[in-house]
């Protein structure tokens, strides 16, 4: 989808070829969603070029939402590179600049080099000497904008707001997602050749439509996480639940179809009503409304706690073992009347543990009630759409 304003480049006047730009990030719905800044300065420097962007299907309506991308060509979520890996699709091939935003190297730069493309844009590795150093203590997002402004793009990393979908109502009929590539670890944010993924929706399941604006003034809570390290157990969720809707609060669940089980699980030990758990019943852009229409979403070190920030709904993000300084948002952390507000207990640890990290159990309930009501008092951000 071209943004509002600018004529498809393949659509124009002269109906000759347009150059293209084919970008790499087969990941995770949070790694597509920390890119978004990066991929709007690329559309800014190339505002001729035919932006395609190799990535999981299920994610290509958020990828479209951003208005920077023409055209998303599905691949597969390149969560571990297989080796040998696998062959971008013929199509991308030949494109006039590649765009390395999946990893540090040198697997994923094979991949795009494979391709035969004019220009490569990555990071300095091994054969691959052109750009700047990787840095693994740094944001993810500002990571990939540092990597485009040495090779002569700027970006904003502070431009991360999406639209609303249109014509959605709060459900949505199927799940997307994606999750990440890697090899790498997510210690200190990012991994060498990869996103960390995780945390994003999979594939769907049916049926969820409720109705225009269903989830609007609603307190969404995401209790599911790609490992244990980064969930918080559930009893805790169900305790803030019980809470909420003690208070008055609608309380909605989302998640994966993976994490329905844990969804419904919460909602049993919460005593929510029917229709309260959307988890595997909702496509990614159901999640996405889901999530700009609520009043507020508590969630883990997950997708959709980038969510919360690009649709600028106030959240309450959960830390364990992953620095918020390498993952958490950039943008509305205002320490007086903050939109969204990481609980973090400042200590590290392996972000693959099964068990939930020591740090992350430190988060109390009554922390995370006192965190909603303190962001709900600083209200949405403005955004388009």
């Amino acid at each position: 989808m071209a943004p509002v304003g600018r004529e498809p480049a393949a659509e124009r006047p002269d109906a000759s070829p347009a150059p293209r730009a084919v970008v790499l990030r087969a990941l995770g719905l949070g790694d597509l969603l920390t890119a978004v800044p990066a991929l709007r300065g690329l559309r800014r420097a190339l505002p001729g070029h035919r932006i395609e962007l190799a990535a999981p299907a299920a994610l290509a309506p958020l990828a479209a939402l951003s208005g920077a991308v023409d055209e998303t060509v599905a691949v597969p979520s390149l969560v571990t590179l297989p080796d040998p890996v696998p062959p971008l699709p013929a199509r991308l091939h030949g494109a006039e600049v590649a765009v390395n935003l999946h990893g540090a190297g040198p697997q994923s730069h094979e991949l795009l080099r494979a391709t035969r493309p004019r220009r490569l844009m990555a990071f300095a590795c091994g054969p691959f000497p052109d750009g700047p150093a990787w840095d693994p203590d740094e944001h993810e997002v500002e990571r990939w904008c540092r990597l485009l402004g040495a090779h002569g793009v700027p970006c904003d990393p502070h431009d991360l707001l999406l639209p609303r979908p249109e014509g959605r109502g709060g459900g949505g009929s199927r799940s997307g997602g994606g999750s990440r590539d890697g090899g790498g670890s997510r210690s200190g944010g990012g991994s060498r050749d990869g996103g960390r993924g995780g945390g994003g929706h999979a594939a769907g399941g049916e049926g969820a439509g409720s109705g225009e604006h269903a989830a609007r003034g609603a307190v969404v809570l995401h209790p599911g996480a790609a490992s244990g390290a980064r969930r918080w157990p559930v009893e805790r969720f169900a305790a803030v639940a019980r809470a909420l809707t003690a208070a008055g609060e609608r309380v909605l669940l989302t998640g994966s179809p993976a994490e329905a089980g844990l969804a419904a699980e919460l909602a049993r030990r919460a005593d929510l009503p029917d229709g309260a758990c959307l988890a595997g019943r909702t496509d990614v852009l159901g999640l996405a409304t889901v999530v700009a229409d609520a009043a507020c979403v508590v969630a883990g070190d997950t997708g959709v706690a980038h969510l919360a920030t690009a649709m600028g709904t106030p959240s309450v993000l959960l830390f364990g073992p992953t620095p918020p300084t390498a993952w958490g948002p950039l943008i509305g952390r205002d320490p007086d009347a903050p939109r969204h507000l990481v609980l973090w207990a400042g200590r590290t640890g392996d972000p693959h543990a099964d068990a939930p990290d020591p740090g992350l159990l430190e988060i109390t309930p009554q922390a995370v009630l006192d965190g909603v009501r303190r962001v709900r008092a600083t209200g949405p951000a403005r955004r388009d759409g």
